[in-house]
């Protein structure tokens, strides 16, 4: 890991701590060039999967994708990025045990919605307006009226 102030390779480990579901390991480093602390991320990659798009087509599945519709989705919710890297993690384990490598990108949207309905009304009710394509007010009633 290169220190992220002075660009130096040397550091040594403070601290290691994994998340609550176990996916993510998070280390704290110091630099032994300048002292300074950081924090790192180690996770499992996981390698070549393949989303299958509605159309047909197929494109390499992105994490950071994920990450970022469900931040957009809990912007100004008390939810935490922890909380959503929690999200993304059982999202791809079930994709993965329920599809191999290849995975319909409407499975993507119905599991985080599955997952994140639990966690917040208002960020899944997001979510759903974008995932479903929701087109006016009525849309958005009939998916109230379901929870």
């Amino acid at each position: 890991m290169r220190c992220t102030r002075c660009s130096s390779t040397d550091n040594k480990v403070i601290d290691s701590r994994i998340s609550r579901d176990g996916s993510v390991i998070r280390r704290r480093r110091e630099c032994l060039g300048c002292g300074y602390r950081f924090t790192t991320a180690e996770e499992i990659v996981h390698e070549d999967l393949v989303v299958i798009k509605r159309d047909g087509g197929s494109e390499d599945f992105d994490r950071n994708k994920l990450l970022g519709g469900l931040r957009k989705a809990c912007e100004k919710r008390p939810v935490d990025l922890e909380q959503l890297n929690m999200i993304v993690s059982d999202v791809m384990a079930k994709l993965e045990s329920e599809y191999g490598k290849e995975i319909p990108s409407r499975a993507i949207g119905e599991i985080v919605m599955e997952k994140l309905k639990p966690v917040d009304k208002i960020a899944y009710v997001r979510f759903a307006s974008v995932y479903k394509d929701f087109h006016d007010v009525s849309d958005f009633a009939e998916e109230l009226r379901k929870m």
